[in-house]
C-alpha cells in the first residue's frame, strides 16, 4: 500500500470529518505535527474532540484550531500558555476533561494495545475519580480509567521509510508513539523519508503497521514554547 502523500492536505482528504475524536502527538511545542495541524485547520472540519497533552499556544500548534473554533472539547493534562483557551473555557464555549499526564499516556497506550480499561492509584480521592469505579487491591484503592481509541491520530516523527517504520528524535518521541497506536487511522509528518531497509531494525521506534499515511515536511518551524535568556556578563 502506498503510504506517501504529496502534502498534508492530501493526506487528510477522505479521513477527517466533523465531530471526530483525534489524538495529536507532542509535548508543549516539542514534536507536534505542525503541517498536519495547519492542514486540519484549512480543512474546515469542526466540533472536534482532541486528545493531546496540552493545547498549544496562542497562534501556534493546536492554538490555531482554538482560534478558528474547530475544537469543542480538549482531553489534556496541561492547558497553560494559551489565553484563547482560557477565554473559551471560562466563557463556557469549550469543554475540558483534565487527565493526569501519566494516566493520559496510559489511556492512549492501552487503547492501542486493545485494553479497554485499567486501574490506577492516580487521582483517588480527588475530582479525577468522581463518578468512576473504585476497587481495592491488596488493601489499596484504585480508580478505573477507560482507554482511548481515536478516529484519527496525527503525529510527528523524525524519519520514516516508505513502509511507515518510524524513528523519533530525542524528547520529540514523547506522546507520539502512544498517540499513533491509539488511532484507527494514523497520519505521520516526518522530516526525512528513506528507502525500506535504511533504518536499522534497532533504530525503529514504531513499526509501520501502525502508520497509514506519511507526509514529508523537511523544514518545520520547531518553535520554542518559552525562550529564557541569561545575560552573559563575562569575567
Amino acid at each position: 500500500m502506498k503510504k506517501l502523500f504529496p502534502s498534508a492536505t492530501a493526506a487528510l482528504q477522505g479521513v477527517v470529518a466533523d465531530g471526530q475524536l483525534l489524538a495529536v502527538g507532542g509535548f508543549g511545542l516539542c514534536g507536534i505535527p505542525e503541517a498536519l495541524i495547519d492542514a486540519l485547520r484549512d480543512s474546515g472540519v469542526k466540533h472536534l474532540t482532541v486528545v493531546s497533552n496540552n493545547a498549544g499556544v496562542d497562534g501556534f500548534g493546536l492554538g490555531k484550531l482554538l482560534e478558528t473554533r474547530q475544537i469543542k472539547k480538549m482531553i489534556s493534562s496541561y492547558v497553560g500558555e494559551n489565553k484563547e483557551f482560557e477565554r473559551q473555557y471560562l466563557a463556557g464555549e469549550l469543554e475540558l476533561e483534565f487527565t493526569p499526564q501519566g494516566t493520559l499516556a496510559e489511556k492512549l497506550r492501552a487503547g492501542g494495545a486493545g485494553i479497554p480499561a485499567f486501574f490506577t492509584k492516580t487521582g483517588v480521592g480527588t475530582l479525577v475519580a468522581e463518578g468512576k469505579e473504585l476497587r481495592e487491591f491488596d488493601g489499596e484503592t484504585y480508580v478505573m480509567e477507560r482507554s482511548i481509541v481515536t478516529d484519527v491520530s496525527l503525529i510527528k516523527a523524525h524519519r520514516a521509510d516508505k513502509s511507515g517504520n518510524l524513528q523519533f528524535r530525542l524528547t520529540a518521541r514523547n506522546f507520539n508513539p502512544a498517540a499513533a497506536t491509539a488511532g484507527k487511522i494514523c497520519i505521520v509528518e516526518v522530516e526525512e523519508i528513506v528507502e525500506v531497509g535504511e533504518i536499522a531494525p534497532d533504530d525503529i521506534h514504531l513499526p509501520g503497521i501502525y502508520v497509514h499515511r506519511i507526509v514529508h515536511n523537511p523544514t518545520p518551524e520547531k518553535r520554542i514554547e518559552k525562550r529564557t535568556l541569561r545575560e552573559n556578563k563575562g569575567d
